[in-house]
């Protein structure tokens, strides 16, 4: 009988990120506006924390023809809620991924992330959890959970699935910044 010798340790090794973009796909990523008149587009990450920069080229590529201010806010609630799909569900397990799709309509962008839902415990198919954002008074005293409530005050509009074994959480971010918390200079 064999046994098996553990695999050494391997140096670490950094490749561009460009090469984990499929062909094809190359405008998703290039932060021009060679492309802003898009209707959908859809992404699938894998759950991995170092491939946040990957998330952030997609989102301001999405949001290029809006103002700076846009792309800013659009850019920040995207990888808030990519962030906290690699956080707090199955898809920051190892070989799980997520989906990012935004929704192009005349007014604004539409963001949904799809994750592969919560680690902690089995929710039936039918059972509604929905996400909730903090109460605007305890915002700036508590821990964690600032997430969404920056969402929640920055975005037009937003809400989840409420299925928490594969959760959709989506937001709206109109161009001219409607309902959002964000100045107006």
């Amino acid at each position: 009988m064999s046994v098996l010798t553990p695999v050494p340790p391997m140096p670490e090794v950094t490749i561009p990120l460009n090469l984990l973009i499929p062909h094809g796909y190359e405008h998703y990523f290039n932060c021009s506006t060679d492309r802003p008149y898009f209707t959908r587009r859809a992404f699938e990450f894998r759950g991995e924390t170092v491939l946040m920069p990957l998330v952030h080229a997609y989102l301001r590529t999405c949001a290029a023809a809006g103002s700076p201010e846009y792309r800013y806010i659009f850019d920040l609630l995207g990888t808030e809620l990519a962030s906290n799909a690699i956080k707090h569900t199955r898809s920051g397990t190892h070989g799980r991924t997520y989906t990012l799709k935004v929704e192009r309509s005349a007014g604004g962008l539409t963001l949904t992330c799809i994750d592969w839902g919560r680690a902690d415990r089995n929710y039936g198919y039918k059972e509604r959890h929905y996400l909730t954002a903090l109460d605007p008074a305890d915002r700036l005293t508590v821990e964690s959970g600032r997430g969404l409530a920056l969402v929640d005050s920055l975005s037009t509009a937003w809400g989840d699935s409420g299925q928490p074994s594969f959760r959709r959480v989506w937001f709206r971010l109109d161009y001219d910044l409607t309902n959002s918390a964000w100045p107006a200079v």
